[in-house]
């Protein structure tokens, strides 16, 4: 899927842009759960990650935006001081999810022409 705003790749059925944090417009596309035939599986992320991939999972997990979490853990560090260890936690625990290699309706980028001289 392609940001509508920053036109980089993000997560197919995404609701909020991971690059620039704009909403995306879902229209018709599927649930996670619908196409895997079960629930959503909290994972770290693989293609967002700051440090460790935790807040980006669990931003797309519970379909909010990546940079909201992220504040929000940050409070959590802050005032509470039991968020690190708790971002440790779920950094050992939760799988990584996997990389989506083939991306559809997406062309490579233009190489430059190989340029030779000729000898003197």
């Amino acid at each position: 899927m392609i940001c509508n705003s920053c036109q980089r790749n993000i997560a197919d059925g995404s609701r909020f842009c991971y690059n620039c944090g704009a909403q995306q417009a879902v229209t018709g596309a599927p649930d996670m759960a619908s196409t895997t035939g079960g629930p959503k599986k909290l994972m770290r992320s693989s293609m967002n990650k700051k440090l460790g991939g935790v807040c980006a999972g669990l931003a797309e997990y519970f379909d909010m935006d990546v940079t909201l979490v992220r504040i929000l853990w940050l409070l959590v560090v802050l005032c509470g001081g039991t968020g690190i260890l708790l971002y440790v936690i779920l950094w050992i625990v939760l799988p990584l999810a996997p990389v989506h290699v083939a991306v559809q309706g997406q062309t490579p980028p233009p190489q430059a022409p190989i340029v030779t001289q000729a000898g003197n």
